[in-house]
């Protein structure tokens, strides 16, 4: 007798917003901070990038596709199960297991996800658009040059070895290679004038927020508050602000780290160490990003790159965006939309 399948089960929930980027501006603490509010969910992965059709390890470099093989091993293992519990990777490219993301929805209001290649990606607005046209669209942006030195800073975390940051950004210049991977997109990542105008061409302005990492930094409960009512959930809840979400931090001994990771015992560390334990072993190993400072010269060297996108990106917003150039502070009012 033929076994007819049971038919998929009915889609309850799906996420009526979007934070998309950019990278290195915040994205990881603010998911944190959202998904703390009692009416809004947000998806127990960050980062699935369910829409970005770039984004698959079919398009990862040799490099990548290494460092990320564990991880996508135990994201298909996660997905088999009740993803329930929060899980940090992706990406996601099944239809049925990203709607899996929101089937914990308890009558949450505003229901959300956080992919910030979203922005950077050609295909991932187009594709949001056409599922969920009526998406409310986040997105917080920080000077392109100092979001750069941000990424280099959290690769030496885990490099092989020393790399100088002008040293990167050679390398970056010279990759001819679109797979994605440490080169690449390194620097476009930064190019946010075409990025935000295809969310602007597909979505009405009022549907679509834009904010800066500088204000965020400022004053992170305005802007959270602003994002409340932009989600229109109660204004009023004040997230728990006191944890730092992925700090940067500098390796003190690449030959140790790198000893360190290939016996395993980071993994072991992180698994059966008490927490105040792995962050006094973590002090040991690592000294803060801060130590190092960005170069006048390589900042010099990245404005004339970024600088003809930074202007078309400020007269698409109406927004003086000249302390990019200059290296100054935003003193600017955020504008409500």
């Amino acid at each position: 007798m033929r076994v007819i399948p049971e038919s998929p089960p009915p889609i309850r929930h799906t996420p009526n917003f979007f934070l998309v980027g950019a990278p290195k501006a915040g994205s990881t603490s603010l998911n944190h901070y959202l998904d703390q509010h009692p009416q809004i969910y947000m998806s127990p992965i960050k980062e699935p990038h369910y829409f970005a059709d770039e984004i698959r390890p079919d398009n990862f470099d040799d490099e990548m596709r290494r460092l990320t093989e564990p991880g996508l091993a135990a994201l298909r293992k996660y997905l088999q199960g009740p993803a329930a519990a929060k899980f940090s990777g992706g990406p996601v490219t099944e239809w049925q297991d990203y709607l899996k993301l929101f089937q914990h929805v308890k009558g949450e209001t505003a229901i959300g996800e956080a992919s910030v290649g979203y922005l950077w990606s050609k295909t991932a607005a187009r594709n949001i658009a056409a599922q969920f046209p009526e998406a409310k669209i986040l997105i917080v942006l920080r000077d392109p040059i100092e979001r750069t030195f941000s990424q280099y800073r959290h690769l030496l975390s885990t490099a092989k070895s020393y790399v100088s940051f002008r040293e990167e950004v050679d390398a970056s210049l010279r990759a001819t290679s679109t797979r994605l991977g440490r080169l690449y997109p390194f620097l476009e990542f930064g190019l946010y004038y075409q990025q935000v105008k295809r969310y602007f061409a597909l979505f009405p302005r009022e549907q679509v927020r834009i904010y800066f990492y500088e204000e965020y930094l400022r004053n992170p409960l305005d802007l959270l508050q602003d994002v409340f009512r932009f989600l229109s959930v109660e204004q009023s809840f004040v997230p728990d602000f006191s944890r730092k979400y992925l700090p940067a931090r500098v390796q003190r001994s690449y030959i140790l780290n790198r000893l360190l990771r290939r016996l395993g015992l980071w993994q072991r560390v992180s698994d059966l160490s008490p927490s105040v334990l792995r962050r006094q072993l973590q002090r040991v190993a690592f000294r803060p990003g801060n130590v190092l400072a960005l170069d006048p010269a390589d900042r010099a060297r990245l404005v004339d790159f970024y600088r003809d996108d930074i202007r078309n990106l400020s007269s698409l917003l109406n927004r003086d965006l000249s302390h990019w150039l200059d290296g100054g502070l935003i003193t600017a009012p955020r504008p409500a939309a």
